[in-house]
């Protein structure tokens, strides 16, 4: 795995369709009158032109200032869809976002609705995707224009033995290379990647729909862009739900070994499940099929295996070929016929997974820019580790996460060779504003273990925690009618939470 830590992104089965408006009258937001400076009010009283695409939605582009503290520089466009409240009478806009960093909500709204909000939202709000500067289809950052070197960085076999010094020059010239190349493709823009511009950006857009405050819904990085929002603007916030929650507290290194131990956690979770099946491929007790998962993992660690297209399978494309189906129960399936076709000689369906964790489209095409966005983001939002820790890091994790740990080091190469410095450290949230803010955490959840969001929401000036009894990343809209009761009474009838409730 290239990066410090994987994408935190909400993972459904999605059919990926292109945005292309068509003719239609316009329609256009009449932005919210606020006092603003002069610099600042040609973003902030944009008028939103909104046209048909795709049916039901309106799809619209805003602009904003590349850098927020030279408002009168560059530019960058933003792009939006919208799918207006069913019952004609929208209490407001409800922005989402659904994580990554580099997910897009355009994506997200377009191809998953029911699986983004349930009824009562899309009733009573009018829900808008919002793709992040430089991700999707905003204004992007992009690496290459060469889909095979993509290929070569996601799926190459770094050669030598895991953090020795032959791997890690090699590791360091490939992440160099990898760097530069985003540099020279992406401009300015590559440097004002990070969460707190990008929650300056959503406050122009609430104000340009004609919102006095914000309504948010973040899933995973979501979260921690609704956190930059509320520390920056906290007298801006409406209703915010921040479901499977990132702990801006925690370094990237602390963070990392965290998420490595949820996805272990949640691979013994799939062990248990898969030993009461009738075509489980493992045998004997949760530890045993744990153990030979390490050994399946080592064995390609030394010996990669090629697949039926050319491309080799190591350690890391089948770790992120195991890790992908934990993100949702009702993929262990798919877990399940992983390792049954290893056991076969076929390690097909490991890049099968690993592209449809990696937006790989089966002719070598990338739907998106998710792993350039995603680097560009997280490098910025916190500082790489030093190299001189990364050592004693590989241990840590190893012994918090035995079986997908190692695949998890040494993931700060990348960032620290980015061309421009972190402009985030991590810290806790600073004031956030009296409204009440919704976090929740799932027990079950890999991606963003409940730890986080109890932590998350105890920074909150007025935070109030959902605690989900559940397996999957993320809460919200996916099996339990408590958790959407709780949410839905929150948007639509202002009736927060306790400060604890369980579900």
């Amino acid at each position: 795995m290239k990066l410090r830590t994987l994408g935190l992104l909400v993972v459904a089965a999605l059919a990926l369709a292109g945005c292309v408006a068509t003719p239609s009258a316009d329609s256009h937001s009449t932005p919210v009158a606020e006092q603003v400076s002069p610099a600042l009010a040609k973003f902030y009283q944009q008028r939103l032109a909104w046209s048909s695409c795709n049916g039901p939605y309106t799809c619209a582009t805003a602009v904003v200032p590349v850098d927020w503290s030279h408002p009168e520089g560059a530019t960058v466009s933003l792009a939006l869809i919208r799918h207006a409240a069913t019952n004609k009478k929208p209490l407001g806009s409800l922005f989402l976002n659904p994580g990554g960093p580099g997910a897009s909500g355009v994506t997200f709204i377009r191809t998953s609705l029911d699986y983004a909000v349930d009824k009562t939202l899309t009733d009573s709000y009018d829900v808008i995707g919002f793709d992040p500067r430089g991700i999707g289809e905003s204004d992007r950052v992009t690496c290459t224009d060469n889909a095979k070197a993509l290929d070569e960085f996601i799926y190459s076999i770094t050669p030598g033995q895991r953090g020795s010094a032959s791997w890690l020059a090699s590791a360091t010239t490939e992440a160099k290379a990898f760097a530069a190349g985003c540099k020279s493709h992406s401009g300015d823009l590559l440097a004002h990647m990070d969460s707190v511009s990008v929650a300056r950006d959503l406050d122009a857009l609430r104000a340009a729909v004609g919102d006095q405050k914000l309504n948010y819904l973040g899933y995973s990085y979501g979260t921690f862009i609704g956190g930059m929002y509320a520390q920056t603007f906290p007298t801006k916030v409406g209703h915010l739900v921040l479901d499977g929650a990132v702990d801006p507290s925690l370094n990237s290194t602390d963070s990392l070994i965290a998420q490595a131990a949820g996805f272990d956690m949640a691979l013994g979770d799939w062990a248990a499940w898969c030993l009461t099946q009738k075509d489980c491929p493992f045998t004997g007790s949760v530890a045993t099929a744990k153990t030979q998962i390490s050994q399946i993992l080592a064995t390609l660690e030394a010996q990669p295996q090629r697949g039926s297209d050319g491309r080799m399978v190591g350690a890391d494309t089948f770790a992120t070929a195991i890790i992908a189906p934990l993100y949702s129960k009702n993929s262990w399936k798919y877990l399940t016929d992983l390792f049954t076709k290893y056991r076969d000689g076929n390690v097909d369906a490991a890049l099968s997974l690993a592209d449809w964790y990696n937006e790989r489209n089966s002719d070598g095409t990338y739907n998106g820019n998710q792993l350039e966005g995603y680097t560009a983001v997280s490098c910025l939002d916190s500082p790489a580790s030093a190299p001189s820790t990364w050592d004693a890091t590989a241990e840590r994790l190893k012994t918090a996460a035995p079986v997908l740990g190692p695949y998890f080091s040494y993931g700060d190469v990348l960032c620290a060779n980015w061309p421009y410095p972190a402009v985030l450290t991590p810290a806790k949230l600073g004031p956030t504003g009296s409204a009440p803010i919704v976090v929740i955490g799932t027990t079950g959840d890999p991606a963003t273990p409940i730890a986080a969001a109890q932590s998350f929401s105890a920074q909150l000036q007025n935070g109030r925690f959902i605690a989900y009894s559940g397996e999957g990343h993320t809460g919200y809209n996916r099996g339990s009618s408590c958790v959407n009761a709780l949410v839905d009474a929150y948007f639509v009838s202002d009736q927060a939470p306790a400060a604890t409730t369980h579900c």
